[in-house]
């Protein structure tokens, strides 16, 4: 079908940045700063580069199969067949994103519960969710303007906050340096070793593929805005970093469960405080839209190739992957009544997910690395290719971020028992899958031109036969 793109550079920017912001990224920033000072800079500088590469691996597989909605799942499908087709995405798409946007939800439960005491904090993260899985029941039009609004107050207060820390114009007490504790993590191999936390600070940039049909001038914007993103986010989060470090101590910093607010009190004091949970809401707000949007999209990709059930890749008449939505949200929901976004346990499982999301940007870029064998003479941008570097950098780099997870070592096996677990069963049930249901040879790749068309005919099914029919 023939699609007007309705999303221009600025709303692309807003999507890549919507999922990146996110709570657990202020968390992240505060304990990185905690343990190295200012020396976090670093990391943080060498992961917006390896971010790079996976963006730039990203808009060569989206030139390459530009009608796919499924992102890196469709991508493995025709570089490594559908078993590892089905393991990069439920891992890295669903798994993780469940995990991570039902903690957001909870987090925005607990601040807005302080101004309204007598609502549990349950009960709000399942209203918020309820009213952003509504939202995209609208299509991505209106999905769009809500996520503009929200990155433009979010980025904005980032920035303030940053702004007025690192020149030092708080009210609160200003710490010298000779006040300033000693980080506890220092020369370069020590701080590189904190490149995982820096990495949380900006994953996940690639959510931009799932709309990118919606996009004006996608051959262009695709990659544009996941630079552009992480520019943005390296230079915030830069600022509000070293900031950071002038109105709070470094052991301080470290030992907070929620350093973040610590840090905003110190330098605004309550006015600062109230300012950061808003800040904490946008954010929770920005990261759960971004994903349900996002995440129901891919989830769509893979019913059209039928490594979901079909009825999940129909839409409504605005375009809506309504039973991604509710699939999504209904996890999301049930992670809130069970009480395991509550879970001592949780950070640890969140992060063994994660690790699935760095094997899935491994299989990104080898991803790359066969179609540019298979298929020498398709389209793509010949500047980007630099004889493969970017791909084998990001590579290195990404395994050197999972055997980095967590810098304490039982803590590191206790992440790499629930990956082997959750690794186990997802090969189990995507081989299963694919030879019982799908009934097709589980490590043979597929067509590049079937994925593309498969995804075509799907559009024009659902325009046909909307859901519901």
């Amino acid at each position: 079908m023939n699609r007007t793109g309705k999303l221009g550079l600025g709303s692309a920017v807003a999507v890549c940045v919507g999922l990146i912001v996110a709570t657990s990224c202020l968390l992240s920033l505060g304990l990185g700063v905690g343990l190295s000072g200012k020396a976090f800079i670093l990391p943080l500088l060498v992961v917006v580069f390896l971010n790079a590469f996976i963006a730039i691996s990203f808009a060569e597989l989206h030139q390459l199969m530009p009608n796919v909605d499924g992102g890196v799942g469709q991508y493995s499908l025709v570089g490594m067949g559908p078993v590892a087709s089905m393991i990069s995405n439920i891992a890295a798409y669903v798994i993780t994103m469940i995990f991570a946007s039902a903690v957001e939800a909870a987090m925005c439960g607990m601040v807005l519960s302080e101004f309204m005491p007598a609502v549990p904090a349950s009960l709000i993260s399942l209203a918020v969710i309820g009213i952003l899985c509504t939202v995209n029941f609208f299509g991505v039009d209106i999905f769009s303007k809500v996520q503009n609004v929200v990155v433009i107050l979010l980025i904005g207060s980032l920035a303030g906050m940053g702004i007025i820390s690192f020149f030092k114009l708080g009210t609160g007490t200003v710490i010298t340096a000779a006040e300033q504790t000693a980080p506890t993590v220092t020369g370069v191999g020590g701080v590189m070793s904190l490149a995982a936390i820096a990495f949380w600070l900006f994953i996940g940039v690639e959510f931009i593929i799932p709309v990118a049909k919606e996009l004006r001038n996608p051959k262009r914007d695709v990659l544009l805005s996941m630079i552009l993103a992480l520019v943005l986010l390296f230079v915030v989060q830069g600022i509000l970093g070293v900031g950071m470090t002038n109105y709070v101590t470094l052991d301080a910093l470290a030992a907070s469960p929620m350093p973040h607010m610590l840090f905003a009190e110190a330098v605004l004091g309550t006015a600062g405080k109230v300012w950061m949970g808003i800040i904490t809401i946008l954010a929770g707000i920005s990261t759960l839209n971004t994903v349900l949007s996002a995440s129901a999209r891919i989830i769509m990709g893979m019913a059209e190739e039928k490594m979901f059930p079909k009825f999940l890749a129909k839409t409504n008449k605005l375009g809506a992957p309504i039973y991604g939505l509710l699939f999504m949200a209904g996890a999301d929901a049930l992670m809130i009544i069970t009480g395991y976004t509550n879970s001592a346990g949780l950070t640890n499982i969140i992060l063994a997910a994660s690790c699935f999301w760095l094997v899935s940007y491994i299989m990104t870029h080898m991803n790359v690395l066969i179609l540019r064998k298979r298929y020498p003479d398709r389209e793509r941008n010949k500047k980007l290719i630099f004889g493969g570097l970017p791909q084998i950098i990001g590579i290195l780099g990404n395994v050197y971020m999972i055997w980095n997870i967590s810098a304490d070592m039982p803590s590191r096996l206790a992440i790499y028992k629930v990956f082997g677990i959750l690794f186990a069963a997802l090969i189990v049930y995507a081989y299963a899958w694919v030879v019982g249901v799908m009934k097709v040879s589980p490590f043979k790749p597929m067509d590049m031109d079937k994925i593309n068309n498969d995804a075509i005919d799907y559009e024009t099914d659902v325009e046909v036969v909307p859901a519901g029919a």
